[in-house]
């Protein structure tokens, strides 16, 4: 079986439950409590696409507003990205979408899924379904509190990282 080990940024806003969606796809659990990121928290976990063993390096980078705030040192060296933003705020799909063209000019094209968290609370959203997906990346929902979606979010990037050859 080949083994290859992939670094994984995780992207959005303060809030929008990129460290929540890290911890239960990695260890299986949720706090209500808000965990604010300081600067980087890198965890891992081995999953298997096909014949490939595949490490993911999770970087869960601390929330910016802007692009400018996160260190591009992060993410030089990242096999691709998790654009996450939070359903019940549509201003975080529209951040996620500048934050991801700031990181194309900034360290070029990768392999990206834009994630909607907060499913379980869907009769809250305000963000557009179909806005999303017209972005052409592929787009999950996902629930870090009861765990909807979330490994297949992660396991669809896997696939992605794993037929790009990246």
């Amino acid at each position: 079986m080949t083994e290859l080990k992939k670094k994984v940024c995780m992207v959005g806003q303060f809030g929008v439950g990129k460290t929540s969606l890290v911890r239960r796809f990695v260890f299986s659990l949720f706090d209500d409590k808000y965990l604010t990121t300081i600067g980087v928290k890198i965890d891992r976990k081995d999953v298997v696409v096909g014949s490939l063993a595949l490490t993911m390096i999770l970087w869960d980078l601390a929330g910016e507003d802007d692009l400018a705030q996160i260190r591009i040192s992060h993410l030089h060296g990242a096999s691709g990205y998790i654009l996450v933003a939070d359903g019940c705020r549509a201003g975080s799909l529209d951040k996620a979408v500048e934050l991801q063209q700031r990181i194309e000019e900034q360290v070029g094209s990768l392999p990206c899924v834009l994630v909607l968290n907060k499913c379980d609370v869907r009769e809250r959203w305000e963000v557009d379904l179909a806005a999303a997906a017209a972005r052409g990346w592929p787009v999950f929902e996902t629930s870090a509190k009861s765990g909807a979606g979330v490994e297949e979010m992660f396991l669809g990037l896997a696939r992605k990282l794993a037929s790009e050859g990246q």
